[in-house]
């Protein structure tokens, strides 16, 4: 796989050099003026050329060898004054007397050093902007680009392909970058559209990206303190894992600047592909077309989806036909970066923190230690929304003879001596095994294994200290072979009930309400095609704040205090329990009728002896007969006496099972 920091260094190269460009296209060139430029002034409209133009954009050199300026009012010695480097006057205001019918770049060269020796380079080819007026240019192309990383642990070569862009504002991006603001400002359109098409990149270990297209409208964001470039170099060069508490301060608060800075209307990308070549595995990703949404932009709400998904490796082969994620927010996300950041800063001044950050919420480990715990960084979770996927399968390949060895040794001696099982040793019709002279048996090949989930929805609420207190989480058409769940307790004799396939439904939804301090198991359930549902309903209370603490020592302490309030089982039965008498009656020789009437006078006298032969006891017995005799369904609900409901106290010191029923109301009912 191609390791993280890697990528995000070339990410960190391609948006600075999509900066880069746009900074250039509209003349947001430095000019390093020669002795030899005439003086002219011009008040009609002429074409002006500049050569050898140069711009210091932090880290990043760009650079023109020529530059045409056509159709404009201005005389050079005009467009010199705005493209000057150690001008007093603020680029926005440079910029904004900018006006041309196009300027033309044949060659761009953006040029940016580091981290370390290594050195990223792009090179635009026939940048035009056309119809500049007031420093906002209508429409933006080029025809394509060439991108080499070189001199560090990453060395890696690629190309774009056309680039266009329209109504792009240069002095908005001057302001951006360049101008410190609070982050409350008004959202700054920098590009109405952006397109760049057929981006390859292959780095120096064979992992190649690739990109057909990808389409940005509504671009911009708002001024931050430091400007954003301030921001963006703030992260350069900086190990996070051995930065010093100031540089942690300056990379945390930097992050939750931008994150609420950055604007976005909307972004989409078709035909991205991620493939590994020299692996041991050879590796492909593939996603058909990706969106993004973030209207209100910063840490609002956004929407992302991912659409024909496909991933192999090996003998793996996975795809998802759709992916979609609402109500995503960075806002937890930014708080907590702030708070460290704060922290951390303090940490820097000589002053601890005594494990507090500035709002009481622990951000550190110890007194002068300002590294932030598992607590604080949990707290980074985001608020998650609805995650949703469509049309899943995994194919995974079949088990390899090492590893049916290994289990065969486990299962036995006998096994062991023959992993493939006593049905490849017999031949047709049940022969013997051939003789140690004679031919071997062939077994056949194992096939592959494929598991699909039809549809899949998880929801997330509002996260406390990172945890969600809400979450529904729902799998429809979950298909498997009924051989995969052979060791799970309760699926294991599935197939024995002759289920070759399993098409199964599990739905999970929980919330904690902290008012009340109860945890409401609103429904846990598992239905299966043809055999039935499971359905669990209940509450609990006593669910204090401290449940959530990461610490397994005060989590562990506060579930002590946990109480059972209210119990509902539900059991549907739409098959299995014919074919488990079925099976049974087999196993024991028994007619089907026979095994029946057994388990009815067992469930009607067995089970009311073993629960204390109370009333609730003969009530739960009666209705399990019932079911026995004619299977439809069994619903028994159990409320707590106690208002505070049952304890773990109470459960643990009842002398027997009535004792416990004696505490409950019990309504046991089978139709």
């Amino acid at each position: 796989m191609t390791h993280p920091k890697r990528r995000a260094r070339f990410a960190r190269a391609a948006l600075a050099s999509v900066c880069a460009l746009a900074l250039l296209s509209g003349a947001g060139l430095v000019a390093s003026p020669r002795a030899g430029l005439a003086q002219e002034a011009a008040s009609a409209v002429q074409d002006v050329t500049l050569q050898d133009l140069a711009l210091p954009f932090g880290a990043t050199v760009l650079r023109a060898p020529r530059i045409t300026v056509s159709g404009t009012r201005l005389s050079k010695d005009d467009l010199l004054a705005i493209l000057r480097p150690d001008s007093a006057e603020p680029w926005a205001q440079r910029l904004a007397r900018l006006d041309a019918a196009s300027l033309t770049i044949p060659e761009l060269r953006s040029e940016h050093a580091g981290p370390g020796p290594s050195r990223q380079s792009v090179v635009y080819r026939d940048v035009t902007a056309r119809d500049v007026r007031a420093g906002r240019a209508a429409e933006l192309t080029a025809t394509g680009a060439a991108v080499t990383v070189a001199g560090g642990s990453e060395t890696g070569s690629g190309t774009y392909g056309p680039i266009a862009a329209t109504d792009l504002d240069l002095a908005a991006l001057a302001r951006l970058y360049a101008v410190p603001g609070d982050g409350k400002g008004p959202v700054q359109k920098v590009y109405a559209t952006v397109s760049i098409a057929d981006v390859v990149y292959t780095d120096d270990r064979g992992t190649t990206v690739k990109l057909a297209r990808i389409e940005g409208r509504d671009l911009g964001g708002r001024q931050i303190p430091g400007g954003w470039n301030g921001a963006l170099e703030a992260f350069s060069g900086v190990d996070p894992d051995g930065a010093s508490p100031a540089e942690r301060a300056r990379i945390t608060g930097a992050a939750a600047d931008l994150v609420e800075a950055v604007s976005v209307g909307g972004l989409e990308a078709r035909g991205l592909s991620l493939s590994e070549t020299r692996a041991k595995e050879p590796l492909l990703i593939e996603v058909g077309r990706m969106a993004f949404a973030n209207p209100a932009g910063g840490a609002a709400e956004a929407g992302l989806s991912l659409e024909d998904i496909a991933f192999a490796q090996g003998g793996v082969r996975s795809r998802v036909g759709r992916v979609s994620l609402t109500g995503f927010s960075l806002a937890p996300t930014v708080a907590t970066l702030r708070r460290l950041s704060a922290a951390e800063g303090k940490s820097a001044d000589g002053k601890s923190v005594e494990g507090k950050s500035v709002d009481g919420k622990s951000v550190e480990g110890k007194p002068g230690d300002s590294r932030p715990t598992d607590d604080a960084l949990r707290r980074l979770t985001p608020v998650i929304g609805t995650l949703a996927l469509q049309d899943i399968s995994l194919e995974l390949p079949p088990a390899d003879i090492a590893a049916a060895k290994g289990a065969a040794k486990e299962a036995g001696p006998d096994s062991a001596a023959d992993p493939l099982g006593p049905s490849a040793r017999r031949g047709a019709a049940g022969a013997p095994k051939a003789g140690p002279n004679g031919p071997k048996p062939m077994a056949a090949a194992p096939a592959s294994v494929r598991v699909a989930l039809r549809n899949a929805a998880v929801t997330f609420g509002p996260p406390r200290d990172g945890v969600p207190t809400a979450s529904r989480i729902s799998l429809t058409g979950l298909t498997l072979p009924a051989s995969t769940v052979a060791g799970v307790p309760g699926l294991g004799s599935l197939a024995a009930y002759g289920y070759q396939d399993l098409d199964l439904n599990v739905v999970a939804d929980t919330a904690w309400d902290e008012a009340k301090r109860e945890l409401a198991l609103k429904e846990v359930s598992v239905s299966g095609k043809d055999m039935g549902t499971l359905r669990l309903a209940g509450t609990l209370g006593g669910i204090s704040p401290e449940m959530f603490d990461p610490d397994a020592a005060v989590s562990g302490l506060a579930m002590l205090s946990a109480t059972a309030k209210a119990v509902d089982l539900t059991i549907e039965n739409t098959g299995l329990f014919e074919r488990f008498i079925a099976a049974q009656s087999k196993v024991l020789s028994l007619k089907p009728d026979e095994l029946r009437q057994e388990y009815v006078t067992a469930s009607v006298l067995g089970v009311p002896v073993i629960l204390g032969n109370s009333p609730a006891a003969r009530a739960i017995g009666a209705a399990m007969g019932q079911f026995v005799a004619k299977p439809g369904r069994l619903s028994v609900s159990a409320r707590a006496k106690d208002a505070a409901g049952l304890g773990v106290a109470d459960l643990s010191t009842a002398a027997s099972p009535g004792a416990v029923l004696d505490k409950l109301e019990v309504d046991a009912r089978a139709n």
